[in-house]
This record gives structure tokens, sequence and C-alpha cells, in this order.
């Protein structure tokens, strides 16, 4: 621990408190979700809430590039100063980023005829899961366009450390996401359509939140403003936004495909097993949403470091998040080791899934620690634009996924998620070995 300097520390920890407890109200919905839908003891309902969430997630998540490059382009400008310059170069980050995500929210209500039905089709999704899945999703895809406008303004006040506006917008969202939930599936017994209606109606709400965030920060107001500049349309700063977006987007659609190829393998083994792997991947999301504060940090302090050009910052940036991304991991790793079979139980009544969640509880108690190195370095790599390096690693991991889904499919269940980790390992080792020569390019550079 005495590696990382006190006030990186501080600094560290002052970004990724605030963007864990984000993250955990952001997870709560998915958990009460599970929970809420668990409680009518239907494995086929409960298998197509996991089937549609994970549709929406593949479908939304590959865009999520809107809010690490919002994050990555807004801090480097914070380095260089523009946030104080008053020439508006953080307004115009903000107006070409809120261009892209309209841009590709059009097109995503354009596409929604054919990709409703080609989604579940790729997750072999069948029978009443089918129809249960297709009726969720009908609903949640009109929150769709929302999120993508809400990722670009998480992440611009991520990028300016407003984590704390955040935080206060994300709790009160997913309150009323939970307090629906347990209205509509348990009250009104909506069943699987009450769950999607409460994801839809906690979204729009956090857009009108955000929204006034940032009509309060001034930030509409320069964003408007630039809209209308020529500059901000220039070509070297739209081929950059673009060139990072590219990346960003194939290496998340990369990781998406390991995502929904997980959900496609549990549920051809049947609704148990993909109930089962539903509880505990929402349990592993948890996790992974609270290790991701450090990413979030990673990505801000490296950010700013670079847009200064100053290597020291940047170099205890990187320590002080790998060391107590490594201690928090450890400590959810042991907590999921003593408390995971019972928690993952209390997600349902049938008694099938809960003995399934038991059966593969180990896998639970080992994500964690295996996977928080690529978390923050993730964060690193985006924070200093490294995007392409990135992709590089994650397509060489995503080939050692595939290979080993097919080796240790005779483990069955197990096999799938020993290649589930096997993911994450490798992330990181490839990204730990790229590293070192990326930094002396970039700072040499500068």
């Amino acid at each position: 621990m005495t590696n990382a300097p006190p006030g990186h520390a501080r600094q560290l920890w002052s970004i990724a408190l605030p963007a864990m407890l984000t993250n955990v109200a952001t997870a709560m919905f998915g958990i009460a979700d599970m929970w809420a839908i668990g409680r009518l003891g239907d494995a086929s309902a409960q298998g197509a809430v996991e089937l549609g969430a994970k549709f929406m997630l593949g479908l939304l998540n590959v865009f999520n590039f809107l809010r690490t490059s919002t994050v990555a382009l807004t801090a480097q400008g914070s380095g260089r100063g523009e946030g104080k310059s008053g020439s508006g170069a953080q307004g115009e980050t903000l107006a070409r980023a809120m261009a892209a995500a309209l841009a590709i929210g059009a097109l995503l209500v354009m596409a929604m005829p054919w990709t409703v039905a080609a989604g579940l089709d790729m997750l072999h999704a069948t029978g009443q899961v089918r129809q249960d899945a297709q009726a969720y999703v009908a609903i949640r895809y009109w929150a769709g366009p929302v999120w993508l406008i809400n990722c670009v303004l998480v992440g611009w006040l991520i990028g300016r450390r407003r984590l704390r506006f955040v935080l206060g917008v994300e709790i009160t969202a997913n309150v009323v996401h939970i307090a629906l939930d347990l209205l509509l599936v348990l009250v009104v017994r909506w069943g699987v359509a009450g769950v999607a209606t409460a994801t839809v109606s906690s979204e729009i709400l956090k857009f009108a939140l955000l929204a006034a965030v940032v009509v309060r920060e001034g930030a509409a107001h320069e964003a408007l403003a630039a809209l209308r500049r020529r500059s901000t349309w220039a070509r070297a700063d739209m081929m950059r936004l673009f060139a990072l977006n590219r990346d960003l987007f194939a290496r998340t659609l990369l990781l998406t495909a390991a995502l929904l190829i997980f959900a496609r393998s549990g549920a051809q083994a049947g609704p148990v097993t993909l109930a089962a792997n539903g509880i505990l991947f929402q349990l592993f999301m948890l996790a992974t949403l609270l290790l991701d504060g450090f990413e979030s940090a990673a990505q801000v302090l490296c950010g700013e470091a670079l847009g200064a050009g100053a290597r020291g910052r940047f170099t205890a940036a990187v320590r002080a998040a790998l060391i107590w991304g490594l201690v928090t991991g450890l400590a959810l790793s042991c907590f999921y080791a003593v408390a995971g079979p019972r928690l993952a139980g209390a997600f349902s009544t049938d008694p099938q899934v809960i003995a399934a969640t038991g059966d593969h509880a180990l896998w639970l108690a080992l994500l964690p620690v295996l996977g928080v190195v690529s978390f923050v370095l993730d964060g690193v790599f985006v924070g200093a634009g490294w995007t392409r390096a990135m992709l590089g690693t994650m397509a060489a991991a995503l080939a050692l996924y595939l290979a080993l889904l097919a080796s240790l499919a005779p483990l069955g269940n197990h096999g799938l998620w020993a290649a589930f980790a096997a993911l994450f390992g490798a992330r990181a080792l490839g990204q730990a070995l790229v590293l070192p020569r990326r930094a002396r390019r970039s700072f040499s550079a500068s």
C-alpha cells in the first residue's frame, strides 16, 4: 500500500467512491428485476427477463463508447485547462457527443423491427421464454435512445469530476425503479411487462434529472452555442472523435459478443440453467460495477495527466488504481466465497434454480479478483486514448475465450464459466504487456 502516495490515493477515492455508489445504484434495478420476477416462481418468466435484459445489454452496450469517449475527451480537455479558459471547448465536446447519440438513437428506432427478431434468434429464445422475452423487449426498447443521451450526459459530468451529481441522479432514478418493480410486478401483477415498464420509466426520469444538472452547470448553453460554430465540426476534431469511438465500438462489440455467447449457451442448457446463470451474472455485475469505480477514476486521472503531459502523475494514478482495485477485488471475492450461495439462492423460489446457483457459486467468488486488473487497465487505456491497443488485446482474449468454450464443452456449465473467467484474465495480461510501450510513446510525443 505504501507504493501509492497518499495524495494520489485520496484523488483516486474522491472519484472512485462516488462512481462505485453510482454503479451500485445502477445495478440495483437489474437485481430488483430478477428478485421481483423471481417471486412469481416461474422459471420461464425469470429466464425471459434474463434473456430480454441480455438482449438490451448487448444492443446498447456496444454504444457505451458515447460515455467512455466523452469522459476521456472531457478529462483530457480539463488537463489542458480548457474547462477554465472560457473557450467553450468542452461545450464543443458535449455538442459532438450529443449529435452522435441522437443519430444512433434514430437508427436504432428505424431498425427495431429487424433487430428484435434477429437478437432473440441469436440468443436461442424459444417457446414461452421467447414470447415473454419479446414482450419485455417490445416495451424496454423505447428507452434505448434515452439511454444513449444519458450516456453522454453522465460521461461529460464524470469527465468534469461532477460525480456527486451523477450519484444523486442515479440513486433517485433507481429508487423509483425499484418501487415500480414492486408495484407493477407484485401488486398489479403485470409480470414481465411490469419489469420492462419500470425500466423505461426510470430511464426517462434519469434523463430529466441529468438534463437539469447540465443546465445548472451552464453546459447546455455552451453546447447550443457550439452547435452553431464551424470550429465544432472541424475535420481534425471530428476525425479524433470518430477514431476513438470506432475503436471503442469495435472493442465493446467483441465484449458484448462474449456476453451474448455466454447467455446463448445458458439458454441452450434449459430454463433452469438459464435462470441460475442470470442470477449469478447479476451478482457478478454488482461486483463489476463496484470495481468499475476504479476504471472511472483511472479514466479521469490518466486523461487529465496525459492532457497536461505529466508522466509522473500518470504513473502514480495507474499504480494507485491497480493497488486499491486489487484490494477491493479480493475483498469482494472473499465476501462471495462466504455469502455467495445463500445470496444467490434468495433470488428464486424454484428449488432447481436455487440448487443450480449453489453448484456454480464458486465462479462468482473467483471472478472479481480475476477481472479487476482488466477493468482498471480499461480505464487507463481509455483515459489515455489508447483505444486501438485496447481493441487488439480484447480481440486476442476473445479468441482464447472461443477456443476454451469448445475445448471445455464436456464440463457443461462449469466449462462455460471457466472460459468466461479466462476472458478477463487474458484481457488483463494483454493490456499489462502493452502498457509500458504505449506510455513511453505517448509522453515522449508530448
